[in-house]
């Protein structure tokens, strides 16, 4: 896993290693663009990549490309986009994610319990009036 975090020159040049992380472009483009061929899909992700080009990345793209960088232990590219904005941040564990979960569906389940008595309650009153 990567703990230094490198400096890079812009966001496409944190995408740039996150790609390479990954495998590179010909691997990471064919994902992207799978209608297209290999090197069709390389060439285009190394254009969405170079800030003097007009073409880009849409969001979902970058997500992937930042998901699974985090898959390959590469979290820079994240941070230095969270750094950026004002953020701090670090990767989370799958057993915090978990916990996380798990502590949204049990509260989310103790609120739909809660509705439900009340909708029967109130139910029950609209037969009795």
């Amino acid at each position: 896993m990567q703990t230094e975090m490198p400096f890079f020159e812009g966001p496409e040049d944190a995408l740039r290693e996150a790609v390479r992380a990954i495998g590179g472009p010909k691997k990471v483009g064919p994902m992207l663009w799978p209608d297209k061929t290999p090197d069709a899909a390389a060439r285009l992700l190394q254009d969405c990549l170079n800030a003097g080009r007009s073409e880009k990345l849409d969001l979902s793209q970058v997500l992937f490309i930042l998901r699974a960088a985090r898959d390959a232990g590469f979290h820079a590219a994240f941070q230095f986009i969270g750094a950026d904005v004002g953020y701090e941040v670090r990767p989370v564990t799958r057993e915090e994610e978990v916990d996380r979960i798990t502590s949204v569906i049990e509260t989310t389940s103790a609120q739909l319990a809660t509705a439900i008595a009340t909708l029967q309650r109130l139910q029950t009153a609209r037969r009795v009036a």
